[in-house]
């Protein structure tokens, strides 16, 4: 005789889908605040240290031991003041600011894509305008200055400024910005204010070179978003960064060569030290 075929009953309550992951519904306008306050909060910190070093009289503030130290300040704060704004909505996670794995080859792929199209982009724009102007990045912080300078402002350009910017520009900046606009509008907003904190050539032909700046911002936006993670725009950043340092400074290979190839591994293998999450929707 058959036996009747056995089923489980239902659970009692039924099992309810897990819920969607969403990013933190951070207001449009933390953006902007975010970056006047990190601002004023970076000129604050790096007072302390002018004062002291003044002794009294009148310090350099253009030495590259206080550009360096600007730097750093600002990165400070910039970050504090993402953290600070961001626990007002929710206590902050790593992935709240992209800092969560994704695929690599379609990550390698995405941020190749977004190389390509700035190099080809900003070939084009180089060769119908023509600006006569360079920036003044790697003489700023010292870069001509013997090997320890040489190396500290590598440091800074390959190691720091591709983690704090992008923490802070993507990861943050942009995000808020995505609560209220599109993709291409809260990109382009990015890349303006990004590039333009990077303006440094002097005189009035030194605006001719925001545009590439302000491009490779949006660029960043774009592959941010096509792979839901910031270490494949972090490792882009480097690759960027360490070129150009290679390129404008003397003997800046030789620092490149081995900062960049560290960076770009530590981005590959960070991601394997977070928690697992799944695709966050927009909040």
């Amino acid at each position: 005789m058959e036996q009747p075929l056995q089923t489980q009953p239902p659970p009692d309550p039924p099992e309810k889908p897990a819920p969607a992951l969403r990013f933190p519904a951070w207001p449009w306008w933390f953006s902007l605040v975010g970056f006047l306050v990190g601002f004023l909060g970076s000129q604050i910190l790096l007072s302390i240290p002018i004062a002291l070093l003044s002794s009294g009289g009148s310090p350099d503030t253009s030495s590259p031991g206080i550009v360096v130290l600007g730097t750093l300040a600002l990165g400070v704060g910039l970050l504090g003041s993402a953290y600070f704004l961001a626990s007002r909505v929710a206590p902050p996670r790593p992935w709240h600011f992209g800092l969560r794995g994704t695929r690599f080859w379609p990550a390698v792929g995405w941020a190749a894509v977004g190389l390509v199209a700035f190099f080809l982009l900003s070939a084009v724009y180089a060769a119908v305008v023509q600006p006569d102007a360079e920036q003044t990045t790697v003489q700023d912080l010292g870069g001509d200055k013997g090997t320890f300078g040489l190396v500290i402002a590598g440091l800074m350009v390959v190691v720091v400024a591709p983690v704090v910017e992008e923490i802070f520009f993507r990861g943050f900046f942009y995000r808020a910005l995505r609560t209220r606009l599109g993709a291409l509008s809260a990109a382009a907003i990015d890349g303006v204010v990004f590039g333009s904190i990077h303006f440094q050539a002097d005189g009035a032909d030194g605006l001719l070179i925001l545009p590439p700046l302000m491009l490779l911002g949006f660029v960043y936006c774009l592959v941010y978003e096509k792979t839901g993670s910031l270490f494949p725009v972090i490792g882009l950043h480097v690759f960027n960064n360490a070129l150009a340092y290679g390129v404008q400074a003397d003997d800046g290979w030789q620092v490149s060569l081995v900062a960049g190839p560290l960076m770009l591994a530590a981005v590959a293998l960070a991601p394997r030290l977070l928690p697992r999450t799944p695709q966050p929707t927009p909040a």
